[in-house]
């Protein structure tokens, strides 16, 4: 992998949650370029185990955790492994999230006769919403107490958390991911105060359109076409296009180098080709 610049972060243990993931262990690729030590946690330990064993086929330090970040007990045993294969965490990469179904609506804006015909708000799922919020918030929450304990007062501790252009501006159709986005904004922001007796950094990147699996079905149809919503994405974009998912390394290294920006703490970068920007007109 091709880095923007680089920085040199030898004999730094970076832990990645989400790692199984495209976006993630992409990540986990660029830091792993870096000179760290990777360590690639996910529910899926065996696409953890791929991602990882893909970075060391090129030269890299990395290996795959079996993690579920909803449960202390599977972080607890991840950072025990860790421990023992690397050494204490420095920089703790937030990655886990995502969105469900069961919490999206079919309709962008509500009318009576949509009852009984499509799922509009009142039939968001309970349970559905409460996993798509505690799996983006507490899934950050938990991790963040587990390492964040070996981190306090290491040069160059750093915390990146994943936002979203929701957390600025709510989408439509997506409530429950919106809501939870916004928190991780607010907490980065609360962590980064929290901690800054004891030398951690936290910081959040902000994602705006990118094409994953996650969000492909509300952005193309079936044979390929672009939505009504992809239209409007890109017409609310100033530069006109989806963002590709390398375009959010530099931020990432950005942001874990003590060099670049040891003064940095508690923002919230947007990284979304100008979206937030942009009023319409």
């Amino acid at each position: 992998m091709k880095l923007p610049f680089q920085i040199d972060l030898k004999d730094k243990v970076v832990v990645v949650t989400g790692a199984g993931g495209v976006l993630c262990s992409m990540f986990a690729a660029a830091v792993a370029e870096t000179g760290a030590k990777v360590a690639l946690l996910d529910l899926n330990e065996e696409a953890a185990k791929a991602n990882a064993e893909a970075i060391v086929k090129d030269g890299g330090i990395a290996k795959g955790y079996a993690c579920n970040v909803l449960q202390r007990e599977s972080i607890e045993a991840a950072r025990d492994a860790i421990l023992a294969d690397f050494g204490t965490c420095d920089i703790l990469i937030n990655g886990a999230g995502g969105n469900n179904p069961r919490a999206t609506t079919d309709n962008e804006f509500f009318h009576k006769e949509d009852l009984n015909q499509m799922k509009t708000f009142f039939d968001l799922d309970v349970s559905g919403v409460e996993f798509v919020f505690n799996l983006n918030y507490l899934g950050t929450l938990l991790p963040t107490q587990v390492f964040a304990q070996d981190m306090m007062d290491k040069k160059g501790a750093s915390i990146i958390n994943i936002s979203s252009m929701n957390a600025f501006t709510p989408l439509t159709k997506i409530p429950a991911y919106s809501g939870a986005k916004a928190a991780i904004s607010n907490f980065t922001q609360w962590l980064a105060v929290h901690f800054s007796k004891v030398g951690i950094r936290c910081n959040a990147i902000a994602p705006g359109f990118f094409v994953s699996k996650q969000n492909e079905k509300l952005l193309f149809n079936d044979d390929g076409t672009p939505t009504a919503r992809t239209e409007k994405i890109l017409r609310n974009t100033p530069m006109d296009r989806f963002g590709k998912s390398e375009e959010l390394i530099g931020t990432l290294l950005y942001l874990m180098c003590e060099d670049a920006s040891s003064f940095v703490n508690g923002v919230v970068i947007p990284v979304d080709g100008g979206f937030s920007a942009y009023s319409g007109v």
